[in-house]
């Protein structure tokens, strides 16, 4: 029991600071702009901009890469966790109450994007790892 309880620590600790880190990657590429654009024929556009979105997607792909690439798999869940709770805590003024709509997307999508790229770099190291080791 202890022993397994000492393997589980890294991971949960590698998610917590996964968590932490995405949230503050939510805040800094995101959490700023919260003004809608008007266009000219009067229509609202935003909050985010597409190169907010971009670079936040670049950021977690690092924090995925990094990882997966020291074998903290089960900590890749911090980065869902993280952006729901940025997204929440983001969104929760909105007054229609729809937002947990957007809430709950933000979590499914994470989760399945966070775990099929996790799942893609890791065949992708463990691979060239076992090449090398041959070579």
């Amino acid at each position: 029991m202890r022993q397994g309880l000492v393997k589980l620590f890294p991971q949960l600790a590698a998610g917590l600071v996964l968590a932490t880190v995405t949230a503050g990657a939510w805040a800094a590429w995101l959490g700023w702009d919260q003004q809608r654009d008007v266009q000219p024929d009067g229509t609202t556009t935003g909050p985010y901009e597409a190169w907010q979105v971009i670079g936040l997607v670049l950021t977690l792909l690092a924090l995925v890469y990094g990882a997966v690439s020291r074998d903290y798999i089960a900590a890749v869940a911090g980065i869902p966790v993280g952006l729901t709770a940025a997204a929440y805590y983001d969104w929760s003024d909105d007054s229609s109450g729809l937002f947990m709509v957007g809430v709950v997307m933000v979590m499914v999508g994470s989760l399945a994007v966070t775990a099929g790229v996790a799942a893609v770099i890791a065949c992708l190291t463990r691979d060239g790892r076992r090449s090398r080791r041959t070579a």
